[in-house]
């Protein structure tokens, strides 16, 4: 008969067993597209949940060492931001905790948190209401300079070529001279039903689903605003995609675009001048592309508050 003891199961660790031959500092190891959900106020008071993908890393700085300790920062990605709200002060202690975790190996962590945020947006005139779904980017890093964190998002409008609405006038200037002789009096009625008509109205200016993507700094102990960032950059641009519509919405939309002719240039100029004038944002990049329906090719411009920092995937050599 044997007797059993309490004894602690040893498993082998091979990423602890050194290899000489491939000696080397790494950037960054970690795991990318980790399934977690995120409790996030976007500044209206209301904490909305939402599945994220988080990426997760640290650099690997003994040249000595195997590997990092993945499993600490999938378990401390699952503790802060499972029972956490999102915020930057969050963000910041969980680095902190990374780094602290991997004391040893490591003085640079980096974090990515990717999901949808719901937004109640109202219609245009008939008082109804419906859902927009915006993309949020939260990419941060503590490292000897400090920490950093930069809120990424995206604003979808509709773009008027205002070359085209000139060429589009033209040709209606056109047709009225072909259908009223200038010798001949003008009858009110008939002028009014031509301007109704399909035969009056013979061209019409080109406009397209345009993309404004959005990466922000925002000043330190500023919340992470993002409905106060989509609201001015949505006002800034004038024409923002639409939820509920019915007719009513939809002429008062078509009369917002017939008002708002832009070139991609525009468009940049005028989200520049918004977040330039918050002082909460303490830098931002822009890239603004109007995916163009009279070519294939889209008009793309960059704007930026022109301070350094990192322009990710802004920039137009990514």
């Amino acid at each position: 008969m044997h007797s059993h003891e309490n004894t602690v199961r040893l498993m082998p660790d091979v990423a602890s067993q050194a290899q000489p031959h491939l000696a080397g500092a790494l950037d960054w190891v970690g795991m990318d597209d980790i399934e977690v959900p995120v409790r996030f106020d976007a500044g209206d008071g209301e904490v909305q949940r939402a599945s994220a993908q988080v990426g997760a890393f640290v650099n690997l700085n003994r040249p000595d060492k195997r590997g990092i300790h993945m499993s600490r920062l999938y378990l401390l990605v699952d503790q802060y931001l499972s029972a956490k709200t999102l915020d930057a002060a969050m963000v910041e202690s969980l680095l902190r905790e990374f780094l602290g975790t991997h004391k040893e190996l490591s003085d640079r962590a980096r974090i990515s948190i990717r999901f949808e945020h719901l937004v109640r947006r109202a219609a245009l005139r008939s008082g109804n209401s419906g859902w927009r779904a915006y993309p949020v980017s939260i990419e941060a890093q503590l490292d000897a300079d400090g920490f950093r964190l930069e809120l990424g998002t995206e604003v979808v409008y509709s773009s008027t070529c205002p070359a085209s609405a000139a060429l589009s006038r033209q040709l209606i200037q056109e047709q009225f001279a072909k259908d009223f002789a200038k010798d001949r009096p003008l009858d009110y009625s008939a002028v009014l039903a031509w301007l109704g008509s399909e035969q009056g109205i013979v061209a019409t200016p080109h406009a397209q689903r345009s993309v404004a993507r959005l990466l922000v700094r925002f000043a330190e102990g500023a919340p992470l605003d993002l409905i106060g960032l989509l609201d001015r950059v949505e006002q800034a641009l004038g024409t923002p995609v639409q939820t509920a519509v019915k007719r009513e919405d939809e002429q008062a939309f078509a009369l917002a675009n017939g008002g708002n002719l832009m070139f991609c240039e525009d468009a940049a100029r005028r989200v520049q001048k918004a977040l330039d004038a918050d002082a909460r944002i303490a830098d931002f990049h822009v890239r603004l592309e109007h995916q163009e329906s009279l070519h294939p090719h889209d008009a793309v411009a960059y704007a930026s508050k022109g301070a350094t920092g990192s322009q990710g995937w802004l920039s137009p050599t990514c």
